[in-house]
């Protein structure tokens, strides 16, 4: 299990209703700066904010890492849409039942670790997070977004469940001897 920031999606990480509305790609950090309070994306109108992250590749995720703002500026809750591109505005977040709802940790100053459900997460090729709720009730504020999981490719998980012994091998003649025992039983219907 890795962190599956991959290079290169950065560019496709867009928001909505953000003060600054490139500041989406500012939450995607290297490791190395996921405590820096330099880069950060504050909510535009009200505390509400949806920060839409495509993969270039399907991942499996089990966790998702937050550095939020602090006192009246953290936003309280966070709902997760995996695979959802159709959600274009908070109409549409509103409507769609989200794989899940987090009540985030009020007062935390460092980045956050919340697990996931693997099964709900497992072939996800973007995700849309889906703030409100802040202390403050006026502005939200994040400072990073991170996941941890592992890329996820069903071709070698098919792959992988059809690899059959060479037949050189012990397991090839007990299979044979198998299928002969089970050939002197089959019999036609009468």
């Amino acid at each position: 299990m890795g962190l599956v920031l991959i290079l290169g999606y950065g560019e496709s990480v867009h928001g909505l209703n953000l003060a600054v509305p490139e500041h989406a790609k500012d939450l995607i950090k290297p490791w190395n700066e996921r405590e820096s309070t330099e880069k950060f994306a504050d909510s535009g109108v009200d505390d509400q904010m949806i920060i839409h992250i495509p993969f270039t590749e399907n991942v499996r995720l089990r966790s998702v890492l937050l550095k939020l703002g602090r006192g009246e500026l953290a936003p309280r809750h966070l709902r997760i849409y995996a695979n959802h591109n159709t959600i274009v505005d908070f109409a549409d977040a509103e409507s769609t039942n989200p794989q899940l709802n987090i009540s985030l940790l009020e007062g935390e100053t460092a980045v956050t670790e919340y697990p996931l459900r693997v099964a709900a997460f497992s072939s996800v090729h973007s995700l849309s997070l889906f703030f409100n709720e802040s202390v403050g009730d006026d502005v939200s504020r994040l400072y990073y977004i991170g996941f941890k999981g592992d890329v996820w490719s069903s071709k070698q998980a098919v792959n992988s469940m059809l690899d059959v012994p060479a037949p050189n091998t012990g397991d090839a003649r007990l299979v044979d001897r198998l299928n002969e025992k089970a050939a002197g039983r089959q019999t036609t219907a009468r």
